[in-house]
């Protein structure tokens, strides 16, 4: 029989998974192409006449780049785990609704009209890709609407459909311009972490974090829809204000984390269903504990896409896919004979 879950163990689940974040980040810190010495990044950062190498990979290179990792993997975690109970379907992830498609067709249409201005730091394919995401899902909320009351048929309907329709206009839209210029886009769409400023990196990290304390604060609501809306109602649970805000806080994370990192599958497919197998199916511990997994996920896995083939750098959307579909095909062998996504 299951322990119930107290305010204590919550606690004392997140302040450890939180510590293993941590260790992760400094390990992965200290890899790269060019070895550092910690007591030279923290002797001194460099005089007038001078620079400390060291100082300067450590705190203008790698760390905002794992800072990054841990945003954007916190941020796809936690919208795999809210569209998985908001649609019920265990391979639901945070790019089934078409924000794929939508970012994809944002940023081509950045490319092809040659625009060059920046907004906060950010170029215009990644403020397109992040106008498209954000614009495709609410496009698919209304569409899944006009179904039936957002129902999941409808939802997951319109995202094959939004999805398709996209493909084939970025297909179109890529055939005719120039290749030298669709490039880089290519290659940002597959995932590629990058150093950021830090007014990009506080401002993307203060969204998640209240995106994730907002999801935390409805996760018992949560817990009642993934047993049924019928049921979620018969508890006096407003379902349909639940699911929009959620649905919206999902939303909004993740088109922020495809503005800072392109496209990155599997991480809101798997660490959920990780977490889940090992934590269970409580949204109170699930959400906070996916978001922090998700970050330690995405920061292992960006460190091994800068250094397996250094001095080139792989796209990090590569090393998800190689490393997640294999995972996630294991843990389904593993757990359909034996645990259900939901409690029943």
């Amino acid at each position: 029989m299951k322990q119930l879950l107290t305010k204590r163990k919550l606690f004392f689940q997140i302040a450890l998974a939180f510590a293993v974040l941590m260790i992760v980040m400094f390990a992965c810190s200290l890899q790269g192409t060019q070895h550092i010495s910690l007591k030279s990044v923290f002797a001194s950062s460099g005089t007038p006449n001078s620079i400390n190498p060291d100082y300067e990979i450590f705190v203008h290179v790698r760390l905002p780049r794992i800072i990054l990792a841990c945003i954007v993997g916190a941020a796809l975690a936690g919208a795999g785990v809210v569209f998985q109970v908001l649609l019920r379907n265990p391979l639901a992830d945070p790019y089934i609704l078409g924000i794929s498609s939508g970012a994809g067709l944002g940023s081509i249409i950045a490319v092809v009209s040659g625009f060059s201005w920046t907004l906060w730091g950010r170029s215009p394919i990644a403020v397109f890709a992040f106008i498209g995401a954000i614009g495709t899902i609410w496009l698919v909320w209304f569409i899944g609407r006009l179904t039936g009351k957002a129902n999941v048929t409808g939802l997951l309907l319109a995202g094959v459909v939004v999805n398709a329709f996209f493909s084939a206009v970025i297909m179109f839209l890529i055939s005719v311009t120039q290749s030298s210029k669709v490039y880089s886009t290519i290659f940002w769409l597959m995932g590629n972490i990058s150093e950021e400023d830090i007014f990009v990196l506080w401002t993307g990290a203060g969204f998640i974090i209240a995106g994730t304390v907002a999801l935390f604060y409805i996760s018992p609501q949560l817990n009642a829809i993934s047993f049924g809306l019928d049921d979620a109602r018969s508890m006096g649970i407003n379902t349909s204000r639940i699911q929009l805000a959620a649905f919206a806080i999902a939303a909004l994370t993740t088109s922020i984390a495809v503005c800072l990192s392109g496209l990155i599958g599997f991480v809101g497919l798997i660490v959920p269903h990780g977490v889940r197998l090992v934590f269970g199916p409580d949204h109170r511990q699930l959400l906070p504990l996916s978001t922090i997994t998700g970050a330690i996920f995405l920061v292992v896995a960006d460190t091994l896409a800068r250094t397996i083939i250094a001095p080139a750098q792989l796209p990090v959307g590569i090393i998800t896919a190689i490393v997640g579909g294999p995972f996630f095909l294991l843990l389904l062998i593993k757990s359909s004979h034996k645990t259900s996504w939901f409690n029943k």
